[in-house]
């Protein structure tokens, strides 16, 4: 019993001593963060896609979701937690990196672990894309000169590209009160069955080529004749699109974003066949909030759209 008790004074000293010792965790310096190189809810269409950093083979910027990327403040919260984990807490499968000295592959590192965090901010592959943002540019840039690029310089030159498109999405948005009239009856009279039969193909599957970071190929190339980089959820499963199609038809209206008037047309003209593909992209667009679906490149309704505008 005495040596059992001259030893506890002993144990206390050495525990206090170790509880002392703050566990050491690799933080995040913002002044190191890479810069994402754009905002968010550039020149929206009114559907829930907006202008992405990066332009297309069209010349034109590809349309992310409006929410994409994230403020500054909240991308920095996520990617300290993901840094200070030692992987991505929402795809646990992917370790992450910060090092902090100036070395080129320490700044990849760095660029790694900004896209890696971006891809997955709601979950495994559920995030923003990368050409919502400079990132890839970036990386491309130092991968191939040992330095990084002024990331305004993208972004600054897909604005004014956006422009006409703005306006010829704009125009059939405004007159609300006319297409709202005849919604209500034609969207209540239309089961199930026969807007699934109408339903304008997504063309594309999620998971395609996945990069193991979260996001994966879409069906559309981009200006370097490469798939889109998407994130690894999109498109959504035919169930799923299926069933946000007809609930949001039936509402006349998306209903994950009620500004946004729906209109579904049985005929076989290319006005009401154009309608149905109209409605299946604003579905996809809003699949779980305002701006917060799958980017129209993660599926065929884009070129659809515009065979039958041509």
């Amino acid at each position: 019993m005495k040596a059992s008790a001259t030893l506890l004074p002993f144990f206390a000293i050495l525990l206090g001593s170790v509880s002392a010792v703050p566990l050491r965790r690799d933080t995040v310096d913002p002044n190191l963060v890479p810069d994402l190189g754009f905002q968010s809810g550039v020149n929206p269409t009114g559907t829930g896609d907006c202008d992405g950093a990066v332009n297309g083979s069209d010349g034109k910027p590809i349309k992310v979701p409006c929410s994409c990327p994230p403020s500054r403040d909240a991308f920095i919260a996520a990617l300290t937690a993901n840094v200070e984990a030692g992987k991505v807490i929402n795809n646990p499968t992917v370790g992450i990196s910060f090092p902090s000295d100036n070395s080129v592959a320490s700044q990849e590192a760095r660029i790694e672990a900004a896209i890696v965090t971006l891809q997955s901010l709601n979950g495994p592959g559920q995030g923003c894309p990368v050409v919502s943002t400079t990132l890839g540019i970036q990386q491309q840039a130092l991968q191939s000169t040992g330095h990084t690029v002024a990331p305004v310089s993208i972004a600054a030159t897909s604005t004014p590209a956006a422009a006409p498109a703005t306006t010829a999405v704009a125009k059939p948005a405004q007159p609300t009160a006319t297409p709202a009239t005849p919604a209500a009856p034609q969207s209540t009279a239309l089961s199930a069955a026969t807007i699934a039969s109408l339903a304008p193909s997504l063309g594309f599957q999620s998971g395609v080529n996945p990069t193991g970071t979260g996001d994966c190929d879409g069906a559309v190339n981009g200006s370097d004749g490469k798939p889109i980089k998407v994130p690894c959820s999109c498109p959504p499963s035919q169930a799923v699109y299926l069933q946000a199609l007809e609930a949001n038809v039936d509402a006349g209206f998306v209903i994950k974003n009620p500004s946004v008037k729906v209109t579904f047309p049985t005929d076989s003209s290319k006005a009401s066949q154009a309608a149905r593909v109209e409605a299946a992209i604003v579905t996809l667009q809003s699949l779980n909030g305002p701006g917060q679906g799958c980017p129209v490149a993660s599926t065929t309704l884009g070129a659809q759209q515009k065979a039958l505008q041509s």
